[in-house]
């Protein structure tokens, strides 16, 4: 279900910005911040490195594209 909501301007411009950069809509990025933001916030110790890194194994592994990893 969608809503409508007020955001700031400042924040409409920042998003616009980094999507442009990164090819997403200016909902998608404000989305992704949101998703980043909350997963940073339930695990206080992981960096943004480390969660971006899960999110795309997470999205290769949905996608099949996984192998067994060898020790060694």
């Amino acid at each position: 279900m969608s809503q409508s909501i007020k955001l700031s301007e400042e924040l409409l411009n920042s998003a616009r910005h980094y999507a442009n950069v990164y090819s997403r809509s200016v909902p998608k990025q404000i989305e992704y911040w949101s998703r980043i933001g909350k997963i940073a916030e339930e695990n206080p110790d992981l960096s943004y490195d480390m969660i971006k890194s899960i999110l795309i194994g997470m999205a290769e592994a949905d996608d099949g594209d996984i192998s067994e990893y060898e020790f060694g």
